[in-house]
Protein backbone atom coordinates (compact mmCIF):
# COMPACT_ATOMS: atom_id res chain seq x y z
CA UNK A 1 0.00 0.00 0.00
CA UNK A 2 1.30 3.66 -1.03
CA UNK A 3 0.68 6.39 1.94
CA UNK A 4 1.87 10.03 0.86
CA UNK A 5 3.47 12.16 2.66
CA UNK A 6 3.13 15.43 1.98
CA UNK A 7 6.14 17.71 2.03
CA UNK A 8 5.64 22.07 2.78
CA UNK A 9 8.36 24.89 3.39
CA UNK A 10 9.01 24.32 6.94
CA UNK A 11 8.17 20.59 7.37
CA UNK A 12 10.19 19.33 10.00
CA UNK A 13 9.08 15.83 10.51
CA UNK A 14 7.91 14.43 6.88
CA UNK A 15 10.77 12.21 6.85
CA UNK A 16 10.38 10.58 9.87
CA UNK A 17 6.57 9.49 8.74
CA UNK A 18 7.95 8.67 5.71
CA UNK A 19 9.94 5.90 8.03
CA UNK A 20 7.12 4.99 10.07
CA UNK A 21 4.96 4.08 6.65
CA UNK A 22 8.10 2.10 5.90
CA UNK A 23 8.95 0.00 9.26
CA UNK A 24 4.93 -0.15 8.94
CA UNK A 25 4.91 -2.65 5.81
CA UNK A 26 3.76 0.76 3.73
CA UNK A 27 5.68 2.24 0.34
CA UNK A 28 6.29 5.54 1.35
CA UNK A 29 5.76 8.23 -1.18
CA UNK A 30 6.87 11.49 -1.17
CA UNK A 31 4.42 14.19 -2.74
CA UNK A 32 5.23 18.23 -3.03
CA UNK A 33 2.75 21.11 -1.56
CA UNK A 34 3.27 22.64 -4.72
CA UNK A 35 1.76 20.09 -7.28
CA UNK A 36 -1.82 18.93 -7.71
CA UNK A 37 -0.75 15.55 -8.12
CA UNK A 38 -1.84 12.92 -5.24
CA UNK A 39 -0.17 10.43 -7.24
CA UNK A 40 -2.40 7.42 -6.84
CA UNK A 41 -1.58 7.36 -3.71
CA UNK A 42 -4.23 4.93 -1.17
CA UNK A 43 -3.74 7.21 2.33
CA UNK A 44 -1.98 10.78 3.03
CA UNK A 45 -0.05 12.05 6.33
CA UNK A 46 0.21 15.38 6.75
CA UNK A 47 3.63 15.66 8.66
CA UNK A 48 4.49 18.18 11.63
CA UNK A 49 7.10 21.22 11.46
CA UNK A 50 6.26 24.30 11.14
CA UNK A 51 4.68 25.27 7.75
CA UNK A 52 5.09 28.70 6.34
CA UNK A 53 7.09 29.47 9.52
CA UNK A 54 3.78 29.55 11.40
CA UNK A 55 2.87 33.16 9.85
CA UNK A 56 -0.93 33.92 9.86
CA UNK A 57 -2.10 30.94 12.07
CA UNK A 58 -0.12 27.91 12.14
CA UNK A 59 -1.55 25.41 9.01
CA UNK A 60 -3.47 28.27 7.72
CA UNK A 61 -1.38 29.33 4.63
CA UNK A 62 -0.51 25.17 4.09
CA UNK A 63 -4.13 24.46 4.38
CA UNK A 64 -4.13 26.76 0.69
CA UNK A 65 -1.77 25.14 -1.00
CA UNK A 66 -2.20 23.90 -4.61
CA UNK A 67 -2.07 19.66 -3.44
CA UNK A 68 -5.18 20.60 -0.10
CA UNK A 69 -7.19 21.29 -3.63
CA UNK A 70 -6.88 17.41 -4.48
CA UNK A 71 -6.62 16.55 -0.70
CA UNK A 72 -9.46 17.84 0.28
CA UNK A 73 -11.30 16.11 -2.91
CA UNK A 74 -10.32 12.63 -2.19
CA UNK A 75 -10.59 13.08 1.62
CA UNK A 76 -13.80 14.03 1.23
CA UNK A 77 -14.73 11.27 -0.95
CA UNK A 78 -12.62 8.59 1.63
CA UNK A 79 -9.15 9.01 1.33
CA UNK A 80 -7.69 8.03 4.69
CA UNK A 81 -5.99 11.16 6.00
CA UNK A 82 -3.55 11.82 8.98
CA UNK A 83 -2.75 14.97 10.44
CA UNK A 84 0.17 15.19 12.77
CA UNK A 85 0.70 18.57 14.93
CA UNK A 86 1.20 20.75 12.32
CA UNK A 87 -0.59 18.01 10.10
CA UNK A 88 -3.77 18.48 12.51
CA UNK A 89 -3.92 22.65 12.19
CA UNK A 90 -3.87 22.04 8.59
CA UNK A 91 -6.99 19.61 8.47
CA UNK A 92 -8.72 22.38 10.87
CA UNK A 93 -7.95 25.18 9.16
CA UNK A 94 -9.26 22.97 5.68
CA UNK A 95 -12.37 22.29 7.32
CA UNK A 96 -11.89 18.71 7.40
CA UNK A 97 -11.83 18.61 10.83
CA UNK A 98 -13.83 20.69 13.40
CA UNK A 99 -12.58 22.82 15.85
CA UNK A 100 -9.38 24.93 15.87
CA UNK A 101 -5.93 24.99 17.74
CA UNK A 102 -4.28 28.06 19.23
CA UNK A 103 -1.15 28.86 21.62
CA UNK A 104 -0.57 26.82 24.65
CA UNK A 105 -2.35 28.61 27.79
CA UNK A 106 1.17 28.69 29.54
CA UNK A 107 2.16 30.20 26.42
CA UNK A 108 5.59 27.94 26.39
CA UNK A 109 6.60 25.15 23.77
CA UNK A 110 6.22 21.92 25.91
CA UNK A 111 8.56 18.50 24.48
CA UNK A 112 8.09 15.39 26.42
CA UNK A 113 6.04 11.96 26.31
CA UNK A 114 2.62 12.08 26.90
CA UNK A 115 0.24 9.73 27.68
CA UNK A 116 -3.29 9.32 26.17
CA UNK A 117 -6.58 7.09 25.87
CA UNK A 118 -7.65 5.88 21.95
CA UNK A 119 -11.21 7.38 22.68
CA UNK A 120 -12.25 5.60 19.32
CA UNK A 121 -11.00 3.31 17.00
CA UNK A 122 -13.59 3.16 14.18
CA UNK A 123 -10.91 4.64 12.04
CA UNK A 124 -8.38 3.18 9.81
CA UNK A 125 -6.01 4.68 11.24
CA UNK A 126 -6.61 3.34 15.04
CA UNK A 127 -8.10 -0.04 14.30
CA UNK A 128 -5.10 -2.45 15.42
CA UNK A 129 -5.90 -0.39 19.25
CA UNK A 130 -8.46 -1.60 21.81
CA UNK A 131 -11.01 0.52 22.91
CA UNK A 132 -9.62 3.03 25.85
CA UNK A 133 -6.10 1.49 25.60
CA UNK A 134 -3.56 3.87 27.52
CA UNK A 135 -0.37 4.77 25.19
CA UNK A 136 3.05 7.14 25.49
CA UNK A 137 4.07 9.16 22.78
CA UNK A 138 6.02 12.69 22.41
CA UNK A 139 4.37 15.69 22.42
CA UNK A 140 6.23 18.33 20.95
CA UNK A 141 4.05 21.96 20.24
CA UNK A 142 3.76 25.91 21.22
CA UNK A 143 0.15 25.78 19.26
CA UNK A 144 -1.50 22.76 20.46
CA UNK A 145 -4.28 24.11 22.47
CA UNK A 146 -7.74 22.46 21.23
CA UNK A 147 -10.27 24.64 20.91
CA UNK A 148 -13.91 24.43 20.23
CA UNK A 149 -17.65 26.24 20.45
CA UNK A 150 -19.84 24.71 23.19
CA UNK A 151 -21.95 23.73 20.61
CA UNK A 152 -19.59 21.72 18.62
CA UNK A 153 -17.62 20.30 21.73
CA UNK A 154 -21.53 19.04 22.21
CA UNK A 155 -21.73 17.71 18.80
CA UNK A 156 -17.49 16.14 18.99
CA UNK A 157 -18.39 14.30 22.39
CA UNK A 158 -22.01 13.44 21.57
CA UNK A 159 -21.05 11.62 18.22
CA UNK A 160 -18.13 10.32 19.36
CA UNK A 161 -15.62 12.76 17.44
CA UNK A 162 -12.84 12.35 19.64
CA UNK A 163 -10.24 10.18 18.68
CA UNK A 164 -7.86 10.41 21.27
CA UNK A 165 -7.47 12.47 25.12
CA UNK A 166 -4.69 13.56 27.56
CA UNK A 167 -4.36 11.91 30.51
CA UNK A 168 -2.35 12.95 33.31
CA UNK A 169 -1.68 16.96 33.45
CA UNK A 170 -3.37 18.22 30.68
CA UNK A 171 0.21 20.00 28.56
CA UNK A 172 -1.66 23.19 26.45
CA UNK A 173 -5.13 23.78 27.76
CA UNK A 174 -6.70 21.78 25.18
CA UNK A 175 -10.55 21.86 25.63
CA UNK A 176 -12.02 18.24 27.37
CA UNK A 177 -8.46 17.05 27.53
CA UNK A 178 -8.77 16.73 23.68
CA UNK A 179 -5.79 15.52 21.31
CA UNK A 180 -7.07 14.31 18.26
CA UNK A 181 -10.46 14.14 16.49
CA UNK A 182 -11.90 12.41 13.41
CA UNK A 183 -14.38 13.27 11.29
CA UNK A 184 -17.79 12.10 10.97
CA UNK A 185 -16.66 9.35 8.48
CA UNK A 186 -13.76 8.28 10.48
CA UNK A 187 -11.23 8.46 7.53
CA UNK A 188 -10.15 11.57 8.43
CA UNK A 189 -8.22 11.62 12.03
CA UNK A 190 -5.83 14.65 13.19
CA UNK A 191 -3.76 14.60 16.99
CA UNK A 192 -1.01 17.19 18.17
CA UNK A 193 0.97 14.36 19.54
CA UNK A 194 3.43 12.62 17.33
CA UNK A 195 3.28 8.92 16.69
CA UNK A 196 5.93 9.29 13.92
CA UNK A 197 8.28 9.09 16.57
CA UNK A 198 7.26 6.04 18.82
CA UNK A 199 8.05 3.74 15.68
CA UNK A 200 11.37 1.56 16.22
CA UNK A 201 12.45 0.21 19.98
CA UNK A 202 14.48 1.31 21.85
CA UNK A 203 14.32 5.60 20.25
CA UNK A 204 10.77 6.07 21.57
CA UNK A 205 8.61 5.87 25.11
CA UNK A 206 9.68 3.04 26.81
CA UNK A 207 6.58 3.08 29.14
CA UNK A 208 3.44 1.01 27.82
CA UNK A 209 2.06 -2.09 28.72
CA UNK A 210 0.54 -3.44 25.41
CA UNK A 211 2.98 -2.64 22.55
CA UNK A 212 6.30 -1.85 24.70
CA UNK A 213 9.74 -0.40 24.08
CA UNK A 214 8.50 3.18 22.50
CA UNK A 215 6.69 1.65 19.52
CA UNK A 216 2.93 2.91 20.58
CA UNK A 217 3.02 5.43 17.74
CA UNK A 218 3.29 2.62 15.22
CA UNK A 219 -0.36 1.13 15.96
CA UNK A 220 -1.58 4.13 13.24
CA UNK A 221 0.57 3.06 10.51
CA UNK A 222 -0.01 -0.38 10.88
CA UNK A 223 -3.68 0.54 11.34
CA UNK A 224 -4.31 2.29 8.11
CA UNK A 225 -2.41 -0.63 5.82
CA UNK A 226 -4.84 -3.29 7.40
CA UNK A 227 -7.33 -1.28 7.02
CA UNK A 228 -6.01 -0.42 3.40
CA UNK A 229 -5.72 -4.35 2.89
CA UNK A 230 -8.96 -5.26 3.84
CA UNK A 231 -11.39 -2.82 1.54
Amino acid sequence: MRVGVITFPGSLDDRDAQRAVEIAGGEPVALWHGDHDLQGVDAVVLPGGFSYGDYLRCGAIAAQAPIMTELIEQANKGLPVLGICNGFQMLVEAHLLPGGLIRNDHGRFICRDQKLRVENIDTPWTSLYEQDEEIVIPLKNGEGGYIADEETLKRIEGEGLVAFRYLGANPNGSANDIAGVRNAAGNVVGLMPHPEHAVERGYGPDTSERMRSGIDGLGMFASVLRSLAAA
